[in-house]
C-alpha cells in the first residue's frame, strides 16, 4: 500500500482508525530513534543468532495471490540487504508492534474469515498468521523500519503444522515475531523448523533456509 491507499484502507473501517494515529506515532519514535545509537543491552545476543540462508525457493502461492491483488506492495527494486541496529528504543517499539497486532487481532482461519483454504491480506479485525505477519510489516515500514530487514517466513511448528512468521535481522541477530507466542524470542529459542523465506535484497524471491535442528516443545502458557 502507498500512504494514500494505507489512509483509505484504515479510514473506511470504523474500528481500525486507531491504526493510523498508531502508526503515526510509531513513525515519530523511528525518527527519534534513528537507529544509531548505542545497541540495546536488554536484547538476546546469544549464538548461533543468524540462520543459514541456502537456494532459491518458490514463493508461497498466498504471497503470489496477495501480490496481484496489492501490486503496488510488490513493485520495489532489488536492493542491498540491510540489518537493523537495534537500540533500546528500536527494541520497544519492536515489542510495541507486536503486542499491539496480537491483542487487536483475533485468530480465525481462512474458511471461517474469507471462506476459502488459503488467502493473504491484511486483517480487519481477525485473521491467521501471514495476516498477522502481513500487518506487523506494514507498521513496522510505516514507522521506518527497512524492508530488507523485514522478512515473512515459512515454519514448521511443534506439530509439523505449517506457520507464518515475520523475521526482523538485526545486528543483534534475528528475532522473531508471531502472533502464536506472546515474546518477541530469537530464531533458534522458537522451537519451529525453518523452511523459506523472502530474500533481503528482493521480497519476491525466497530463499530455503539451512535449518536442521530438530523442533523443540515451547510450553502452554507461552501460547495464544
Amino acid at each position: 500500500m502507498d500512504k494514500t491507499s494505507t489512509s483509505t484502507y484504515f479510514g473506511r473501517l470504523r474500528p481500525r482508525r486507531g491504526w493510523i494515529v498508531y502508526a503515526a506515532g510509531l513513525a515519530a519514535v523511528a525518527l527519534t530513534a534513528g537507529f544509531d545509537t548505542a545497541s540495546v543491552s536488554a536484547a538476546p545476543t546469544e549464538r548461533p543468532i543468524f540462520i543459514a540462508v541456502g537456494e532459491y525457493a518458490r514463493p508461497p502461492i498466498g504471497w503470489v495471490q496477495f501480490c496481484g491483488e496489492h501490486r503496488e506492495e510488490c513493485r520495489v527494486r532489488p536492493s542491498e540487504p540491510r540489518d537493523v541496529r537495534l537500540t533500546a528504543t528500536a527494541w520497544k517499539q519492536l515489542l510495541a508492534i507486536n503486542t499491539e497486532v496480537n491483542t487487536r487481532i483475533q485468530p480465525a482461519t481462512d474458511i471461517e474469515t474469507y471462506d476459502r483454504l488459503e488467502y493473504w491480506t491484511y486483517p480487519v479485525d481477525r485473521g491467521d498468521c501471514e495476516d498477522y505477519v502481513l500487518l506487523k510489516r506494514h507498521l513496522l515500514m510505516e514507522a521506518g523500519w527497512p524492508r530488507e530487514a523485514l522478512l515473512i517466513t515459512v515454519v514448521r511448528d511443534q506439530r509439523d503444522d505449517g506457520h507464518a512468521v515475520l523475521t526482523v535481522r538485526t545486528d543483534h541477530g534475528e528475532f522473531i515475531l508471531d502472533n502464536q507466542v506472546t515474546e518477541v524470542l530469537p530464531w533458534h529459542e522458537t522451537g519451529y523448523r525453518y523452511v523459506k523465506r523472502q530474500s533481503q535484497s528482493d521480497p519476491n524471491l525466497w530463499v530455503a533456509l539451512g535449518d536442521t535442528r530438530p523442533r523443540t516443545p515451547i510450553t502452554a502458557a507461552d501460547r495464544r
